[in-house]
């Protein structure tokens, strides 16, 4: 029985695999895509960035918060809100999105094998089928994108019942009172902030002295700032030792000699790369000890026709960018031209307040000794922030003072991650804030902040 070939072997079905795979088929070649079938979609549909924004609505809508500037700090849509209300509504969103990728990959002709692969030798991949089986295809050029798991830590057993990493914590038995938070990266603040809006209170845990430290300074401390309002408490800086149980209390013994006892504990420290699973050594690739693939600027890996993508090759490691690097893969692959960006992808960390960013930030121009200036917008001074009962929120612009050209755009507040794409065209065509002075945005929005920080900012070189 001759082993089937194809054109292209895609490994993964997330947002690097599915976009790599369609880029391919409409260009009329033979792909294949091999997946789990509990996982098409990948872990971004099922287990990252999907259901944890989704749930993330949930809870703005049942927790009311997006209305207590008008009807108090009391005011609750739903008063007793259960884990069942937070993953009904994941659930529909879940199983609606799965179809759309199934129909997708249908409608341009890739096929797809359920199971789990491996290498063989470098253009052969053996499938390992539900049913225990073994089978092989060959390609000619091959995508490895398997997407990532958390990590684990021996020292923190994860249980799915007080004790979770990010993947367990969509399945929540109970919504504590008391969490404990063991990492304070994007996942981390993330769910602390979506358990604070729940009214649970937060303690977040991390060995580094300051969080996210590629995004800008001036925000993330106005997040913090909003977040301990709102009652998390922060612990930077304390390395956690031991995690144990007493009945249905969750203790964490830190270096410092601290204990933080809570209902709950998240660990949410980095994130596990599945290329372990796929025996590399077979295809002449090798991976860090994260399972993290090197590839260079066409995401080639050390065998010129496998190339991976998403996750499994580290930061930024976000869908976004993940669908970007599996397009560029496949147009690399085919002799095609290449045209992106990579300092002007954006970042959308979906915290409550949800903050977004584009371009460079003041720390990075510091230390690259490049002038500039900054254009300010408070969202308290737009009638459609008021509206909508967000005070907190902030457009900054980060610009040349001599040419206005602008080098950065970063937000905080309401619908952040969708405003931050005005800011990206502009970035990306080598505008300058003078648009934004002369451009007519529809009044009331919250797009209008782009002006009011453009004058701001054009005030101070005038």
């Amino acid at each position: 029985m001759s082993v089937p070939h194809y054109d292209l072997a895609v490994i993964g079905s997330g947002p690097a695999g599915q976009k790599g795979a369609i880029a391919a088929a409409k260009l009329r070649k033979k792909v294949v895509v091999i997946d789990r079938r509990d996982m098409v979609g990948g872990c971004s549909l099922h287990l990252g960035t999907i259901p944890s924004k989704t749930m993330r609505e949930a809870i703005l809508y049942l927790s009311g918060i997006r209305q207590r500037t008008f009807y108090g700090a009391d005011y609750r849509a739903k008063e007793d809100i259960s884990p069942k209300d937070l993953s009904q509504r994941v659930d529909i969103v879940l199983q609606r999105e799965i179809d759309v990728v199934k129909a997708q990959l249908k409608r341009n002709g890739v096929s797809a094998i359920n199971g789990l692969a491996h290498f063989a030798d470098p253009n052969t991949i053996e499938v390992e089928n539900p049913d225990g089986a073994v089978s092989k295809i060959t390609a000619d050029t091959i995508l490895v994108a398997c997407g990532t798991r958390p990590a684990e830590n021996p020292l923190i057993v994860t249980d799915g019942e007080r004790v979770f990493n990010s993947d367990q914590l969509l399945h929540l038995p109970l919504i504590p009172r008391d969490l404990i938070v063991v990492g304070g990266g994007v996942i981390g603040l993330e769910y602390a902030a979506m358990m604070t809006a729940l009214n649970t209170r937060v303690t977040l845990i991390d060995q580094r002295p300051t969080l996210l430290d590629f995004a800008d300074r001036e925000v993330i401390e106005s997040l913090c700032h909003h977040l301990r309002e709102e009652g998390v408490t922060f612990r930077l800086g304390e390395k956690v030792l031991s995690v144990t149980r007493d009945g249905d209390r969750v203790i964490a013994q830190l270096e410092s000699g601290k204990t933080v006892k809570g209902d709950a504990l998240l660990y949410a420290v980095g994130r596990q790369a599945n290329s372990d699973l796929l025996h590399l050594g077979a295809a002449g690739i090798s991976a860090d000890e994260r399972g993290k693939i090197a590839v260079n600027e066409y995401f080639q890996t050390s065998v010129p026709h496998i190339y991976a993508a998403g996750d499994v090759i580290g930061f930024p490691a976000l869908a976004a960018t993940s669908m970007e690097q599996g397009r560029l893969a496949i147009a690399h692959s085919l002799g095609l031209p290449m045209k992106t960006a990579p300092h002007l992808l954006p970042f959308g960390i979906y915290t409550i307040p949800e903050i977004s960013m584009v371009g460079r930030t003041e720390q990075e121009l510091t230390a690259a000794k490049v002038r500039y200036e900054v254009g300010l917008s408070r969202f308290g001074e737009l009638a459609r922030a008021q509206m909508i009962g967000d005070e907190r929120g902030m457009l900054k612009l980060l610009f040349d003072p001599d040419t206005l050209r602008l080098l950065g755009v970063h937000v905080m507040g309401e619908s952040a991650t969708e405003i931050i794409h005005i800011g990206q065209a502009v970035l990306s065509m080598g505008g300058t804030i003078d648009y934004f002075r002369d451009t007519v945005f529809n009044y009331p929005t919250l797009a209008e902040a782009y002006k009011v920080a453009a004058l701001n900012g054009m005030n101070k070189v005038a």
